[in-house]
């Protein structure tokens, strides 16, 4: 490709792990295990697929290869889906240091700018989504051996929905179209190159995306607002020894889950919304009060759900 934008045109940062700060911001994810989980062990097979042949040969024989094929040829693309504030976004930034960890390499986050969806010019959309999957080609090319890779890039693309929203959609304009095969090419060269690298799409609006996206994630994660365990697990941990006493922590709980026909609060309500004005309303002339921090608690509300609803006819490609 002739003239192809720079890295700084494509991605509004470059984060490389393994780095104290995502792994610091990870570990503030609480009630994502599984999603931790499931993510580690996808991008990790990834970097060493030979970890999951030596699993087969120790547990089954090696009469495992027809199923290993199966695993290790899906197309290297992981759907985080689900509503806002529910974490999805901060395990995608973050999710690379637990790998780097856990495999012994560096791994080079590339999150997609919102604004490679260009200014609508004809072929622009389609042009910095072929030269984003070139330069993720570009750097993992150098890190791909025959045994272990010396490291890994993963391609975050959040609000997937903007730049891989279904062709089904009828107002969908043709520029669009074309960005969205571009989106599915890159996918597929990708997998067809076996090259450390996966892409990682978070939307609040799985329906959106094209059913062709869909079908080729090897795994599609959903998210959802923490349950009562896990908002008590929240504020415990974070309001412990501020005199909140048992019982005023259990109305806390209560009233940021759902009422009536109301939602319960997301992750970021809790943290970035509640707790800090619950510290704030106290700063600085005296010290927090369980009863005040419900009074605050009952007089929020929660971030309204995103309705995940296209319109649609045909079928996808």
């Amino acid at each position: 490709m002739q003239n192809i934008p720079s890295l700084d045109d494509l991605f509004e940062r470059r984060v490389t792990y393994p780095d104290f700060e995502p792994q610091e911001r990870l570990a503030r994810l609480v009630g994502l295990d599984d999603q931790k989980s499931r993510l580690s062990k996808i991008l990790g097979l990834l970097v060493n697929p030979q970890g999951l042949e030596r699993w087969a040969t120790k547990f089954h024989s090696g009469e495992a290869k027809p199923l290993l094929d199966v695993v290790l040829r899906r197309p290297p693309l992981v759907v985080l889906a689900g509503d806002v504030g529910s974490g999805k976004t901060e395990l995608a930034e973050t999710i690379g240091d637990a790998v780097a960890r856990q495999e012994g390499i560096e791994i080079t986050l590339f999150p997609l700018s919102l604004a490679t969806r260009g200014q609508g010019r004809v072929g622009e959309m389609t042009q910095l989504l072929s030269a984003a999957f070139e330069h993720t080609v570009q750097a993992a090319t150098r890190l791909k051996t025959t045994g272990k890779a010396r490291g890994a890039v993963i391609l975050l693309v959040d609000e997937a929905d903007a730049l891989a929203q279904s062709r089904e959609a009828t107002q969908m304009h043709h520029e669009d179209r074309a960005g969205v095969n571009a989106f599915i090419r890159g996918v597929d060269r990708l997998a067809n190159l076996r090259l450390p690298a996966a892409v990682i799409m978070c939307t609040n609006r799985l329906n959106a995306l094209d059913p062709a996206v869909r079908r080729r994630a090897a795994d599609v994660m959903t998210f959802a607002r923490p349950s009562a365990e896990q908002r008590h697990f929240i504020l415990s941990t974070r309001l412990n020894g501020m005199g909140i006493s048992r019982d005023q922590l259990q109305v806390l709980v209560d009233a940021t889950g759902p009422m009536r026909e109301e939602p319960g609060f997301t992750f970021s309500d809790i943290t970035q919304r509640l707790l800090p004005a619950i510290a704030l309303d106290a700063y600085p002339d005296r010290p927090i009060e369980g009863q005040r921090a419900i009074q605050l608690a009952k007089a929020m509300t929660a971030t309204p759900p995103f309705h995940d609803e296209i319109q649609s006819k045909g079928t996808g490609r």
